[in-house]
Formats: C-alpha cells, sequence, structure tokens
C-alpha cells in the first residue's frame, strides 16, 4: 500500500480576505496534511476542537498552525470539465492496493499511553493500551471529559497535549518521534466533528492542491485539471454529493451533513492507513449518517483501519465495529463488541463503572 496523506481536517491560520474571487489569494502550500506541523510547508483543513482552556476558536486565526503562503488565481476550468470527465474516467488514478495474503498485520500498538494538557499539566490520559490490526474497526466511547478527544490529538501530535509515559507504535514505526507531518506522511487521517469554512478557496482547488502535493512527496508527476477531475469525479457519488459542491469554497454555507461528507471525500481523495473519526455522527440526520457511514464502509479494505469516537449507538448499527472500547478517567476500562454499545445505550455508564 503506498503511502497516504491524510488531510487532518483543521483549517489553517491564513486570513480570510476581502478581496474578489478573480484577484490573486494566499492559500497554504502543502505536504498534506497535518494540522499541528513545526514545517512551514503544510495544507490544514479542519478546526481543532477548543483547546481545554478556552471556549472558542476563531477559523480566521489558528495559532499554533504555521504555515506558508502560495499566490495562486482562482481558476474556472473546473466548471467546464464535467463533459470532458465523462470521457475521461479512464485516465482515474486508483488507489494502489497492496499484493499477496496472510495474516493481518500489526497497525496500531499502544502501551500505558499518558498524556497531560501541555499548559496546565493536568494528567488526562493515564495508561491507555489499544491494538488495532490492519483491516478492523474500533470505537471508542465514554462520557464527556473522559478522555476520548484527547487521545486521538495524541496520536496525531496536538501541540495542546504533552505526552509523559508510555508508547505509540505505527505500521513498525514510534510514532512519538515523528513531527506531526511525518505521521500524516506515515498514513494517519483525523476527522474532527466540526469543519469550519475556508472563505475564498474552492473544494476542487483545495483537494487539487492536496493531491498533487502527496504526489509530488511520493516522486509523481502532479495531475492536471482534466485529470483530476476525473480522478474525483466517481468518489462524489460515494459521498453523495453534486458536483458543483467542488467549485463552492471549503464549508462555506455547507449543512452540518455537507460539511460531513466533505469530510468523508477528503478522505476518499486522500486515502489513509488509519483514519480516526471523531464524532463523524454528530450534528447528523439520520439520512445524512446513512450516507456518511455507507462512504466510510466503501473506503474499508482488508489492510486499512479505522478508530471512531463516538457516543451513540446509531452509528455502529451502520459502520459495524469489530472492537468497542469504554475509555473512563484516561484509561480503556472495557473492551467488547457491540453489545457494550447497547448496553450503555439502555443502562449508561455507571454499570459500567460499576463492573
Amino acid at each position: 500500500m503506498s503511502v497516504f496523506m491524510p488531510l487532518l481536517n483543521l483549517y489553517s491560520s491564513f486570513s480570510t480576505s476581502t478581496s474578489a474571487a478573480t484577484s490573486p489569494m494566499a492559500v497554504p502550500t502543502l505536504l498534506p496534511h497535518h494540522p499541528y506541523s513545526k514545517s512551514s510547508s503544510l495544507l490544514l483543513c479542519s478546526p481543532p476542537q477548543p483547546s481545554p482552556s478556552s471556549s472558542s476558536s476563531s477559523s480566521s486565526s489558528l495559532p499554533f498552525a504555521r504555515i506558508s503562503s502560495l499566490s495562486i488565481s482562482r481558476p474556472n476550468h473546473w466548471r467546464s470539465l464535467a463533459p470532458v470527465v465523462r470521457a475521461s474516467l479512464s485516465a482515474v488514478e486508483s488507489r494502489a492496493t497492496s499484493g499477496g495474503e496472510g495474516e493481518k498485520k500489526l497497525l496500531l500498538e499502544v502501551n500505558d499511553l499518558t498524556a497531560v494538557i501541555a499548559e496546565s499539566k493536568q494528567e488526562i490520559l493515564k495508561g491507555v493500551n489499544l491494538t488495532i490490526y490492519e483491516g478492523e474497526i474500533h470505537a471508542v466511547m465514554g462520557k464527556n471529559g473522559s478522555g476520548k478527544s484527547t487521545f486521538s490529538k495524541v496520536l496525531v501530535g496536538h501541540p495542546d497535549y504533552e505526552v509523559t509515559g508510555g508508547s505509540v507504535v505505527f505500521k513498525g514505526e514510534n510514532l512519538l518521534e515523528m513531527e506531526p507531518e511525518e505521521r500524516s506522511l506515515a498514513g494517519l487521517f483525523m476527522s474532527f466533528q466540526s469543519p469550519i469554512e475556508i472563505p475564498g478557496v474552492s473544494n476542487i482547488d483545495f483537494l487539487n492542491m492536496a493531491y498533487n502535493a502527496r504526489r509530488r512527496k511520493l516522486g509523481l508527476p502532479e495531475l492536471g485539471p482534466i485529470e483530476f477531475y476525473a480522478y474525483i469525479f466517481p468518489k462524489l457519488d460515494l459521498v453523495n454529493m453534486k458536483t458543483d459542491f467542488l467549485n463552492r469554497n471549503v464549508n462555506e454555507g455547507f449543512s452540518g451533513g455537507e460539511r460531513k461528507r466533505n469530510e468523508i471525500l477528503q478522505l476518499a481523495v486522500l486515502g489513509a492507513d488509519l483514519s480516526i473519526l471523531d464524532e463523524i455522527d454528530s450534528g447528523l440526520d439520520v439520512d445524512a449518517l446513512r450516507d456518511v457511514a455507507k462512504a466510510v464502509n466503501g473506503l474499508l479494505t482488508p489492510k486499512n483501519s479505522v478508530l471512531m469516537i463516538t457516543h451513540y449507538l446509531r452509528l455502529l448499527e451502520f459502520i459495524k465495529p469489530s472492537y468497542i472500547h469504554v475509555i473512563e478517567d484516561g484509561k480503556i476500562v472495557k473492551t467488547g463488541d457491540i453489545s457494550i454499545a447497547k448496553h450503555l445505550e439502555k443502562e449508561g455508564y455507571k454499570t459500567i463503572s460499576a463492573a
């Protein structure tokens, strides 16, 4: 399987210019993608969760994201490509599949992971243990404040948290020694639960730049507009999105369901070995949830895996988990099958704590 460059869905801290759409605009140059990089060559694409010490974050200024700018002109060629793409689907690049059969490989191994809030030194993770093999779907459930989202952020290298102990091995490498963008390049994708807008940057430009940056990193030729349109076009059906979404600015004016579909479209375009999905079901009606779940299921292969964070049984009825883990007070206290979620739905977390 080739190396994938996920969008971890934290949008960059470039300013929202009020200049006309046809004038040059600054967008991030990239290694897609990691939002927390010390590097200046990243495309950042979705919001962070509020830090433990703040109640909200600005859509136009995220101080921990460091990026450089690349001036480009907003192209008009995307609107005229629909007739061409239907004749060009033979040029669609399919994602490489791993050859050979055999036992499933260990993808992620977390041992006694502990972490604190970087600023206050308050301990959040108090010894998390988790093992994920290729082709598995893991769900993490727990009360608010139990450490679910912190765990996912620590895996991708969020600077608000500091690892104080334990180990994390991803695909045979020490994940904790990697810079955030290196984790991304190694095959991590993270989708946050509240994607924000990027005014002035269309979806098609955003994804085209991200995908071509990944290809450059792999030493592959970039795809031109027609080739990329042909690559992305069939993926729109997967997430039940119309082609006009590609010409709209990233998440600008999108409903909650459209934003979540857009997140999964990014995953479909860029791919990942391990996708971390933080409450993708939040704010979705039944139809939107069904569409998002169908798209996630359509992206699963025997070689990639998913780690989902959720509060609700309904998501797990659409995306069937291999294992469910209950996290409490910074530790995984119970692991089992779908019956755990059904029990929580009826009885709540008190009975789990008492067990």
